[in-house]
């Protein structure tokens, strides 16, 4: 998938996406930076370490309200991609990268 492909961070692995009203925040994991250094797991529960790979992921990719504040602070926490993460949260209403958004400017931070 190259950058000319992807016109909104919200049509990322939205085949199967929830209602935006129900489950208004989602998330792009970039599996391939992942590392397995686990530090997204120790802060959020919806990450864990899969034994098999030693990488981690989510149980969850589109979320509410009440999940937002502990997988940000897993997107921000995330070490790999020299510190800017390979955990982004997206607001499918804004169509904003909340977090890591390591440019400052809600754009999507991922390196296809």
């Amino acid at each position: 998938m190259s950058d000319d492909e992807i016109t909104r961070p919200s049509d990322v692995g939205s085949g199967d996406a929830p209602p935006v009203e129900e489950k208004p925040y989602k998330i792009v994991f970039e599996a391939n930076k992942c590392f397995g250094a686990g530090k997204c797991a120790e802060v959020s529960d919806n990450w864990e370490m899969s034994i098999a790979s030693g990488m981690a992921k989510p149980n969850e990719y589109f979320f509410g309200e009440e999940d937002l504040e502990h997988n940000v602070r897993a997107a921000e926490i995330c070490p790999a991609k020299k510190d800017d993460g390979c955990i982004h949260v997206v607001d499918r209403r804004t169509d904003e990268e909340i977090a890591p958004d390591p440019h400052g400017d809600g754009t999507l931070s991922v390196d296809w």
